[in-house]
């Protein structure tokens, strides 16, 4: 994978996030909080999937991967670059393997991953800011954004009747192209900064 003109050269600190949407929301919330990510040399970059996170790493770390914990750390020090991201509960085992990959983590370690920056959601970052928002406020927003009625339809669907309605808001959010991307940085930028969901809040801290 050819990362070429996608990390700038003043990035120091790369964050990796599954899509877009994870990106635009880490983004904003930064502003919010005064995190000058450019000028502190942090960038966010979405892989198009965490499947990706192994090539991405490689990628990043060059002739680093494979090398021993001791010396890819001493790369990564040499090129001024630390690496961290956010993740999904269920999908752990691509974090543990991408960085086994490379070294960054001693094989069968119990050292939990926010050690190695990479913070863990309890199902994605979609669900933790819809349940740190609330649900009455992110339906609001989205009767604010013009959308009530495509999400009433939604609601209407046979197949989404039963669900609850933080369930129906997490499918209404990949229902449409860009409305992920879009909702992810409403979210945060409605959010209560003393509501940050876990995870988003300690990646800030680490990428700071």
């Amino acid at each position: 994978m050819n990362l070429a003109g996608i990390l700038s050269a003043s990035t120091s600190t790369a964050v990796l996030v599954e899509g877009e949407s994870d990106r635009a929301a880490v983004e904003a919330l930064a502003a919010r909080r005064g995190l000058p990510l450019a000028r502190r040399g942090v960038q966010v970059v979405a892989m198009g999937g965490i499947t990706n996170i192994g090539h991405h790493l490689v990628a990043l770390l060059g002739s680093s991967a494979g090398a021993t914990p001791e010396t890819a750390t001493g790369t990564i020090a040499a090129k001024g670059l630390r690496i961290g991201g956010l993740y999904d509960a269920a999908e752990e085992r691509f974090v543990v393997k991408g960085l086994d990959r490379v070294g960054l983590r001693p094989a069968a370690s119990a050292t939990p991953l926010s050690e190695h920056g990479f913070f863990r959601c309890d199902r994605d970052l979609e669900d933790e800011l819809i349940r740190a928002v609330g649900v009455d406020a992110f339906v609001e927003l989205i009767a604010a954004e013009g959308e009530r009625r495509s999400f009433e339809r939604l609601q209407g669907q046979p197949v989404q009747r039963d669900w609850s309605v933080a369930q129906q808001l997490h499918r209404f959010l990949g229902s449409k192209a860009g409305r992920k991307e879009y909702y992810g940085r409403r979210l945060a930028e409605v959010l209560p900064l003393d509501r940050i969901p876990k995870p988003l809040e300690a990646l800030l801290r680490w990428a700071a």
